[in-house]
């Protein structure tokens, strides 16, 4: 029986994947965990590995094709095996969308983390748990809550007639309440499309044609504006302290050829002591409850070519500022190689965007779904400042913003969050203790 290797599950967010090289020909053999392809996700190029063993048949994907995830990419023969008559039918039976299936909870088995493979079944992304799909008679896949299909049930609800509120769209128990049996009410309703306004090219303006990362993040950040209420606070600190403790703590250990620290460790180190002691910002909003999370997974958000990716530090809470220097430079190092997992992406629970380094003051930065914060770092700047004698004196001075989701942080846990940022910062040898 031929094996069909299928274009696999490589993050979170990911429907489909751009095969940007192949690394085996037809004729090759294959062996478990061989690199046979790099593949551009929406978030970044990644090798991927063969998850079966056999001898190449047949490319059924070309270098720059865009595969959906499922869809058929190799076929492998065992030894001496020749391939079925019907075998164009058999790869187009195995891609075609599977029937609805009611589902009372999350996969039971997941592929191993960490490795990106390849085999006869997409694995689901490290670190995340498939959403229930609610399915309707006429076979019509929805977004919903496992509660929110069980009172549709009860009360007869055509699910594919309710507009979600619940992230990304998704149906909860709230919007089938308020929906008549039967349908939606007229309150409900979907809303009128938007006509994109589209920009008129001349013949000298250069079109360039949309990546894997920047089509996702193009939809992540229209769903986060319009379906997030955002929220923005802004406050200064003193940044004297922290640079004269920078300066300190790093020429002790160029004397022992230690760890060299940024400015960003500190600062990162800040918002992972904050939201720990103010947890309530390291939350997300789930349609009908508050998620709020246990451990401090630290997204930061690192500039590349293609884009923004936003790789994870797990657990943040649990290490040194040592170990978040290492980790954020070993992480930057991989984004800017390509070489970052799928587990390096997944479980996020609030990020930092710094845009210091390129001399901006402060910005309000852009929610990262499915977080409720988000925390912009703004450049460390001489200005005027009024000292504890009442002079006029040259101080350092440095704006820290946060976004936050209205629907899961008020305002005074926000100002709460950003007051503890300003104690850690102020006073830098708390981060140590």
């Amino acid at each position: 029986m031929p094996k069909l290797i299928k274009m696999p599950k490589l993050s979170d967010t990911m429907t489909e994947g751009t095969l940007a090289k192949w690394h085996i020909k037809e004729g090759d053999s294959v062996e478990m965990g061989k690199v046979i392809a790099d593949v551009e996700t929406d978030k970044a190029t990644m090798e991927m590995q063969a998850f079966e063993e056999g001898k190449v048949f047949k490319l059924v994907s070309q270098a720059g094709n865009k595969v959906p995830l499922g869809g058929t990419m190799v076929v492998l023969l065992a030894e001496g095996e020749e391939a079925p008559a019907d075998l164009d039918a058999l790869i187009a039976g195995s891609d075609a969308p599977a029937p609805a299936k009611k589902e009372e909870g999350g996969s039971k088995s997941e592929k191993p983390a960490g490795k990106a493979f390849a085999g006869n079944l997409p694995p689901t992304a490290p670190g995340q748990k498939r959403r229930p799909v609610a399915a309707t008679a006429n076979g019509v896949r929805v977004k919903a809550s496992p509660l929110a299909r069980k009172v549709a049930e009860e009360k007869g609800v055509d699910l594919t007639k309710i507009q979600g509120s619940g992230p990304g769209g998704r149906i909860v128990r709230a919007d089938v309440e308020s929906a008549p049996q039967g349908g939606a009410s007229a309150a409900a309703a979907p809303a009128k499309a938007v006509q994109t306004i589209r920009p008129v090219a001349g013949p000298d303006d250069q079109r360039i044609p949309l990546t894997g990362m920047r089509n996702i993040i193009a939809e992540r950040l229209l769903a986060s504006k319009t379906q997030i209420p955002h929220f923005y606070l802004q406050m200064e600190v003193d940044a004297a302290p922290l640079m004269t403790f920078r300066a300190h703590i790093n020429a002790q250990s160029e004397k022992t050829s230690g760890n060299k620290y940024t400015v960003n460790d500190f600062i990162l180190k800040a918002v992972v002591r904050a939201a720990a002691t103010v947890p309530a910002v390291n939350a997300s909003f789930d349609g009908d409850a508050i998620v709020q999370f246990k451990h401090v997974n630290l997204s930061v958000a690192i500039a590349i070519p293609e884009g923004l990716v936003t790789p994870v530090i797990k657990a943040a809470e649990t290490k040194t500022l040592l170990e978040i220097s290492g980790a954020v430079k070993d992480l930057a190092g991989k984004a800017k190689n390509k070489k970052l997992s799928p587990d390096e992406f997944a479980g996020g629970t609030i990020t930092v965007s710094n845009l210091g380094a390129y001399g901006i003051d402060q910005f309000a930065a852009i929610i990262n779904p499915p977080q409720a914060a988000i925390v912009s770092i703004g450049s460390i700047r001489n200005a005027p400042v009024v000292d504890d004698k009442g002079q006029i004196v040259v101080g350092q001075r440095m704006w820290v913003g946060l976004s936050g989701d209205h629907r899961v942080v008020d305002g005074a846990v926000a100002a709460t969050f950003l007051a503890e940022m300003r104690k850690l910062i102020e006073n830098p040898a708390l981060m140590l203790v």
